[in-house]
């Protein structure tokens, strides 16, 4: 790509139109597929319809894994056709495989089918949620050269904040018209929300800068002189580093995250009502996390972040049983609190870290693959976290204290943790090419 300078002309279209525009459009497309982080609120409902199904094919549990492994899957392989085809048709088709799939796994509630539920809001719904995912990624940081982790951070951040709109929402129209019609009707309000962001998506021209802004002469020694496309990145060492980086700190925020209501239960006694008012604060967090951290990596760069988010968490996550036993009460909430800031962060910050070090133009093909370290991660954190605190459940005597029933846990993640902040200094450009222009 050609040195930008100030004084280039863009076509008439485009000086008209306005880039603030761009973050709009992939906000609106996240927060209506960031509401599968609410579908928890299905589960019950969802249940009392199926009591005779057996265990491992229980609808609510079902489909969130299904949704949550497909969306990975689905970044990952369709990354590459969503470069091709552009923000807007991949958006597009986003609003489509999710707003059909909530609608077919209503009509499936409705009939009481459990398959039906399963192959609407897991499988079709999941595959929206990945390509509704990565859609706006690339167009991002295109339009935003001089701002990359401030406006992928405002975009990821919907994806945290649709899961605390929906909580309240999925309980509402639940109880005014049930749980299979307020399903499909979610299903139409996100399609059409979804339909209008991928209307305001678009790409910049070739050659395109904001006016006035001229790239440095000497860029980011972190930043790449070239763009690679994803099978040449995934051949990188660089891609498995940051692919370890993501899959541990996604692992250790979403392991509590699995079992933040029970922790709060076992530790400090809280009732599931005060337990439950705070998960819905942790989405606040995990949102505005997003946002904050990516924006700072602007500044501080995108590995300093990182090695701030494991050397914190390290320490946070050695601390929390040291709270629990003192009964600090708003020591642990403040530490849940800074932690899934990072967790959330991790994600935001995670597409401008791409971009830097290989290339904008491929980021969102190259950024779907690297989201299957999510899915991994969304198996292993609840396992690590669930296993080890049941097996010492079990060897508690009746009637005795849970408080140390996830010392065990945390203490794994904090070796995992420090695990990621090890990877993370081993990030390295890649080589430049002699001559090369960008």
């Amino acid at each position: 790509m050609a040195s930008h300078q100030t004084g280039v002309s863009a076509p008439p279209s485009v000086t008209q139109f306005n880039r603030w525009y761009i973050p709009v459009g992939a906000v609106a497309v996240h927060i209506c597929i960031g509401s599968v982080y609410a579908w928890s609120t299905f589960n019950r409902p969802i249940k009392a319809l199926f009591p005779n199904d057996p265990s491992w094919f229980s609808p609510p549990y079902t489909t969130f894994t299904t949704a949550l492994v497909l969306l990975g899957l689905s970044a990952a392989f369709g990354g590459p056709w969503v470069e091709r085809r552009g923000p807007r048709v991949a958006a597009t088709a986003a609003a489509l495989f999710f707003g059909i799939g909530l609608i077919v796994g209503g009509i499936g509630l409705a009939l009481r089918q459990s398959v039906l539920v399963f192959v609407g809001m897991g499988l079709i719904g999941g595959i929206g949620c990945g390509l509704g995912y990565i859609s706006p990624v690339s167009t991002l940081v295109k339009w935003f050269p001089d701002r990359r982790g401030m406006a992928t951070g405002m975009a990821i951040m919907g994806f945290g904040g649709g899961a605390f709109l929906a909580s309240y929402l999925n309980a509402k129209f639940i109880d005014l018209m049930g749980v299979a019609r307020t399903v499909m009707a979610l299903g139409a309000a996100y399609f059409v929300i979804m339909m209008i962001g991928a209307r305001i998506l678009r790409r910049p021209p070739e050659g395109w800068a904001p006016k006035g802004w001229i790239r440095p002469a000497q860029s980011n020694p972190m930043m790449t002189d070239r763009s690679l496309t994803r099978n040449q990145a995934v051949r990188t060492p660089q891609f498995y580093l940051l692919w370890g980086v993501l899959f541990i700190n996604v692992t250790a925020g979403i392991g509590i995250l699995a079992q933040a209501s029970p922790m709060m239960q076992d530790m400090f006694q809280k009732t599931p009502l005060e337990a439950a008012a705070v998960v819905s604060m942790i989405s606040l967090f995990n949102a505005g996390g997003r946002f904050f951290w990516a924006s700072s990596s602007d500044y501080i760069g995108r590995r300093n972040t990182y090695i701030v988010f494991f050397l914190a968490q390290i320490v946070l996550f050695l601390l929390i049983p040291g709270f629990a036993t003192a009964g600090n009460w708003v020591l642990f909430e403040s530490a849940l609190f800074v932690v899934f800031t990072m967790y959330g962060g991790g994600f935001a910050t995670i597409p401008a870290f791409l971009a830097d070090i290989f290339g904008v133009d491929n980021v969102g093909a190259i950024h779907g693959a690297l989201l299957t370290a999510w899915s991994a991660a969304a198996v292993a954190g609840p396992v690590i976290i669930t296993e080890l605190s049941d097996r010492a459940k079990a060897a508690l005597a009746p009637g005795a204290s849970r408080i140390h029933i996830y010392d065990a846990p945390l203490r794994v993640l904090a070796v995992m943790l420090a695990a990621g902040f090890i990877l993370t200094t081993l990030v390295r450009p890649l080589r430049r090419v002699k001559g090369h222009q960008r």
